[in-house]
């Protein structure tokens, strides 16, 4: 039967022990994102709309200010067609699947963790999963002007093609972008129970934290005006501070236990 293997009684594993459990998390979240992603498929029709809607929008932008631009989406070769019936529902079904994936996630390092570090963080842990789907609809929300703004670029008289497998690809990595950029906060709590950061180095990084999520968000955004750049920046720089606050009682309630404790 397919299970993770089970600790020592001092709570430890052996190397080839943490190996099969990175293999069992791994096959837990396939098989989620695949259970989900067949379940798409009975949606595929609404679900190709959902995915198509920012690049119609953003070539009816176009459009409006170069009315004899020409663009079309379109399949390549013969299996275009399959790959794309295919790709729709698997992506659907990755990112309705995240509870799951996140928490094979969680579950794979929450065994380093005391009790109750656990407990504490399998709390915050559960904010991951709307974090995460938050980012996305942010970047499924600004990627129309973002489009646009690219398709700016195309000279005029010349016939822009965009192959939709192509297009799925690269939204979907701006839609990861956006997902996992959210996980900011996640990912420093968790950093913070293992000792790795605490309170007081987020603060003092602050500053610079902040920069680098501006210069992150002007990377990652495929518009090139400071708006669409803010979007993600500034929610970025918000959840550092949130996590910045968390880290910081976190440290002082680890402090105070270990006062008590001697």
């Amino acid at each position: 039967m397919l299970r993770p293997p089970e600790m020592n009684e001092d709570g430890s594993m052996e190397l080839i022990d943490h190996l099969r459990e990175l293999r069992y998390r791994v096959l837990v979240s396939m098989l989620g994102i695949f259970l989900v992603a067949m379940v798409c498929f009975m949606f595929y029709n609404q679900l190709m709309d959902i995915a198509f809607a920012p690049i119609r929008q953003a070539i009816a932008m176009y459009q409006a200010t170069n009315p004899d631009a020409k663009v079309e989406i379109t399949t390549r070769n013969i299996t275009g067609g399959f790959t794309l019936f295919m790709k729709i529902p698997i992506i659907a079904g990755f990112i309705l699947s995240c509870p799951i994936w996140l928490y094979q996630v969680w579950a794979f390092i929450a065994p380093g963790l005391l009790a109750n570090e656990k407990k504490a963080a399998m709390r915050f842990i559960f904010s991951a999963v709307p974090l995460f789907l938050m980012g996305v609809l942010l970047g499924y929300w600004i990627s129309p002007k973002g489009f646009a703004v690219l398709l700016q670029f195309n000279p005029p008289g010349v016939l822009n093609l965009n192959d939709a497998n192509e297009f799925l690809s690269f939204e979907m990595t701006l839609l990861l972008v956006f997902g996992l950029s959210f996980l900011l906060p996640v990912i420093l709590v968790t950093l913070d129970f293992f000792g790795i950061v605490n309170g007081a180095g987020l603060a003092k990084f602050r500053g610079i934290a902040i920069f680098l999520c501006f210069l992150f968000a002007a990377v990652a955004t495929p518009s090139t005006d400071p708006i669409s750049m803010s979007v993600l920046a500034v929610p970025m720089s918000l959840l550092y501070v949130v996590a910045e606050i968390i880290c910081k009682r976190a440290d002082k309630r680890r402090a105070a236990a270990l006062a008590a404790a001697e």
